[in-house]
């Protein structure tokens, strides 16, 4: 039973991770517009999207030396293998290359693409939850 749920669930899941993390990233970016020598940085959705779904860690392994450290998940792990500085940035007299039209763009395109995974993501539930009570809503 998990088998389905997981296959109904889990790539809903894995672009509202991918989503929450880039949303992560350009909120970074924004806050650091008037930092010196500060350098956008952004990841390529699909990419990160498809390496989270597949289980690759981007070529990062975190290593441990004792028992008590915490243990980085695989889906960090690959989506920070994937942060890369933004291209054609105009790099002002402060060396950041923060764009605030293009950064807050991003941030809005990017909670429409949130709210929407979401959305998609609770109506799955309500339809599975009907089904397994077999009521409608």
């Amino acid at each position: 039973m998990s088998g389905l749920l997981d296959q109904a669930l889990d790539p809903l899941a894995d672009a509202l991770k991918v989503t929450g993390y880039r949303q992560q990233l350009l909120a970074a970016n924004i806050a650091n517009a008037n930092t010196p020598n500060y350098h956008a940085v952004d990841i390529p959705f699909q990419q990160t999207l498809a390496a989270v779904q597949s289980g690759d860690d981007g070529g990062l392994t975190l290593e441990t030396d004792h028992h008590r450290q915490f243990a980085a998940t695989g889906n960090d792990a690959s989506m920070a293998a994937f942060v890369q500085y933004q291209r054609g940035s105009q790099v002002g007299l402060d060396n950041n290359s923060v764009n605030m039209n293009r950064e807050q763009a991003s941030f809005l395109q990017n909670s429409v693409h949130y709210q929407a995974d979401l959305t998609f993501l609770t109506g799955k539930i309500k339809t599975l939850i009907s089904a397994i009570t077999g009521t409608t809503s």
